[in-house]
């Protein structure tokens, strides 16, 4: 992809990070170099579902994730 630097900056269009909410921008050895900014893991819930027999997963989710002993 190219793209012209204009007054404000350059624009990235929105469907390349796709999914992330910040970007990290940093300059190394002359290069720009853009990396996703590793979200909060609250809005990671969910996306990786408990399967198998567990009935009470929504309820003791913290044992499962971090699998800490009650």
């Amino acid at each position: 992809m190219k793209a012209k630097v204009g007054e404000q900056g350059i624009l990235i269009p929105k469907e390349y990070p796709e999914g992330v909410d910040e970007i990290d921008i940093r300059v190394e050895h002359h290069v720009i170099v853009v990396s996703p900014i590793s979200t909060d893991p609250i809005r990671q819930l969910g996306t990786h579902p408990v399967t198998g027999d567990i009935n009470d997963a929504s309820r003791n989710h913290d044992k499962y994730i971090y699998r800490v002993v009650f």
